[in-house]
C-alpha cells in the first residue's frame, strides 16, 4: 500500500488528467451521453462532485454523514442518481470550477486526517490512504466514460495500479454485498502494467489466479467492460466465479457493460 503522500499526489493528477478532457467543452458537450444509461458528460463530473462533498462530510461531520448515509439508503437504487442529476442540471462552468475547488479541498482535509483514524463511509470505514484510493478509482472510471463519451482514448498510466489494488483487496466485498460466502483461500493476481512490468498480490503457490492486463482487471472491477471483452484468464473455479462478480466500488451491485465481443478464457 502507497503512503498517503503518494497516493494524494496521484489523486490530484488523476483529477487534473480528467479535467484536461473537459475543461475546453462548449456547453452542448457536456450533455453528450455517456456508456452509463440516462448519464451525460456532466452527470459524471456532478457525481464526482457529489461525492468528494460526501468525503468532506465524512471526514469533518460524522454525524451529518451519517445521518446523510441514513437518508440515502431510504432511496437505495436512486439517490446516487438523484445527485448526479442535481449536479449535471447546472451550468458547465460552475459545475466544472465548484468540482475544482472541492476535489483541492478533499485533497487537504485527506492530508489532514490523523494516522490511525478511520472515516465512514457507504461501505466499511476507512483510512485516509484506503479513502484517496477509493477517490482515484472513482475518478479514473468516470473519467472513462467521459472519454468513451467523448471518442478519445486515454493512455494507461502507473495511476491505475491504485485501482487494481483497490479491485483485489474489495474481493471479498463482492462476495458478502451479494450475501455470498468468500472463497476461504486468497488468489494470486498477476497484472501486466502499462509499462510491461508485473503487479502482483497474493501467495505465490495460491492454486487459483487471475492474470491479464491491468487495464481490463481495472475496468472488469469498475464495471466499465464486459468481462468477455477483456483478456484476463482465471485459473481455478473460484477465481473465475470472482471475476463475474468482482466489484470495487461500495453500494450496491450495479449491471455492467454489455458484452460487444471476445471469448472467455479460463483454465
Amino acid at each position: 500500500m502507497a503512503d498517503l503522500h503518494t497516493v494524494l499526489a496521484d489523486l490530484r493528477a488523476e483529477g487534473d488528467a480528467l479535467e484536461a478532457l473537459v475543461a475546453e467543452l462548449p456547453e452542448q458537450d457536456w450533455k453528450r451521453p455517456t456508456p452509463a444509461a440516462g448519464w451525460t458528460v456532466a452527470h459524471q463530473i456532478g457525481h464526482l462532485l457529489w461525492t468528494d462533498r460526501a468525503a468532506l462530510t465524512a471526514i469533518r461531520d460524522p454525524e451529518a454523514f451519517t445521518a446523510a448515509v441514513t437518508e440515502a439508503f431510504a432511496d437505495a437504487s436512486g439517490f446516487v442518481d438523484a445527485g448526479a442529476a442535481e449536479q449535471a442540471a447546472r451550468p458547465a462552468v460552475e459545475l466544472l470550477d465548484d468540482w475544482r475547488r472541492t476535489r483541492a479541498e478533499l485533497a487537504k482535509a485527506l492530508a489532514d486526517v490523523p494516522q490511525g483514524q478511520k472515516i465512514l463511509w457507504f461501505g466499511p470505514p476507512m483510512s485516509a490512504t484506503s479513502m484517496a484510493t477509493a477517490r482515484i478509482m472513482e475518478t479514473w472510471a468516470h473519467g472513462e466514460d467521459v472519454a468513451d463519451a467523448l471518442g478519445v482514448a486515454r493512455a494507461s498510466t502507473a495511476r491505475l495500479k491504485h485501482v487494481a489494488h483497490l479491485g483485489v483487496r474489495t474481493r471479498d466485498f463482492a462476495y458478502l454485498i451479494r450475501d455470498l460466502t468468500p472463497p476461504a483461500e486468497p488468489f494470486r493476481v498477476v497484472l501486466t502494467a502499462p509499462d510491461g512490468s508485473e503487479w502482483t498480490w497474493g501467495p505465490d503457490d495460491a492454486p487459483q489466479s487471475v492474470t491479464g492486463p491491468a487495464p481490463d482487471f481495472c475496468r472488469l472491477v469498475t464495471q466499465r467492460v464486459h468481462r468477455d471483452d477483456t483478456a484476463l484468464v482465471a485459473t481455478g473455479p473460484d477465481a473465475d466465479a470472482w471475476l463475474d462478480i468482482a466489484q470495487a466500488f461500495a453500494g450496491p451491485s450495479g449491471g455492467g457493460r454489455p458484452r460487444k465481443g471476445g471469448e472467455r478464457d479460463n483454465v
